[in-house]
This record gives structure tokens, sequence and C-alpha cells, in this order.
């Protein structure tokens, strides 16, 4: 990438924060009912994350994801990037998530900025053709900020996932580059 910092008013994105690890564990354990994360993470596993995972995306060519943390002014406030990243087709699936209390206040704002910043990344930077968004059936308001934002729905995948003993379908949305 040849930026380090992408910026929209108060708002950035830099490249994930050593720092900010035990936040974002944190907040993936407040919110492990949407996430593909089967069971809460310690501060061991998610400095053996760091030091094994996220550490070498960052002498990777070509890595399976990259990943920032999301600041408000100096403080962080969600993290994501572009994971299962595909290189050849030039598709990336987009990750985020924030602070968990500015979820009820805040989400569509938050959202909507976070994807302005990360396709500026995904779509002018690396040139991707697709990004994507693979969420659980469970957060409506998701939607609408997707598709606020230009997303539409691409995939319904039916009882495609359980949550508290039901099955649940994943919806997908995407968004295609409009640079290309």
């Amino acid at each position: 990438m040849s930026l380090q910092t992408i910026s929209a008013g108060e708002f950035s994105l830099v490249p994930i924060r050593y720092l900010d690890r035990y936040s974002i564990m944190q907040w993936r354990n407040e919110q492990i009912y949407h996430l593909r994360q089967s069971e809460p993470l310690t501060k061991e596993k998610q400095d053996w994350y760091f030091a094994n995972v996220v550490e070498r995306l960052f002498d990777q060519e070509n890595p399976e994801q990259i990943l920032f943390s999301f600041l408000k002014g100096d403080t962080c406030v969600g993290y994501g990037g572009l994971v299962h990243m595909n290189w050849l087709d030039k598709n990336a699936e987009l990750s985020f998530i924030m602070e968990t209390s500015l979820e009820k206040e805040h989400f569509n704002t938050i959202w909507s900025v976070y994807l302005t910043l990360i396709e500026r990344v995904a779509f002018e930077d690396l040139k991707m053709h697709k990004l994507y968004v693979y969420a659980f059936d469970l957060r409506p308001h998701l939607y609408e900020t997707l598709e606020k934002n230009n997303y539409f729905q691409d995939a319904r995948l039916k009882d495609h996932c359980f949550f508290e003993g039901k099955a649940k379908d994943v919806v997908i949305h995407s968004k295609i580059n409009p640079l290309i």
C-alpha cells in the first residue's frame, strides 16, 4: 500500500496497532454473537495471534488479510480490514467491529466512514474489483447502512449458521469498484 494513514475528518485508518489488541479482544468478546468466533478470546490467545499472524502480514506481498485500527483522533474506536483476500479474482471480504458502546448511537455514522476509508484502500490503492460483507442475519441495521453506501444484496444463504439453537441465514452484500 502506498499510504500509511487514510483519513476523513476526525477518523482515520492506520495499519493495525499492537497497542489496540486488548481493546479489540474486549469488543470481539462482547460481540461474539455476530462473529465467526467460537469462544471468548484471552490475553494469551490475543498475544499469540498478534505475534504469529498479524506481525507476519506486514512482510507478505499478497497477504490473506490487511488489518487496520480505526481511530477517532488518536483513540482506537474500531478495527477491521480486508480479509479472505482473493488476489487472482480481485475481491475481498470486509471485516469491521467498533467499540461496543458506540453501536447504539453511532452505528450508521461509524460504519459509513469506515466504508469510505476502506474503499479507498481496496478500490483506489489495491485496485480490487469487488468487496463483500458476509453477515449472520442478526443485525438488519447493518444491511440498511450497507445499502445506503451503495452495497447490494448479492446472496442469501438459507439456514447457513446456528444462533441460539436456531438456523439463521447469512446475507452477503457487495459493491463493485466504481472506478473500473
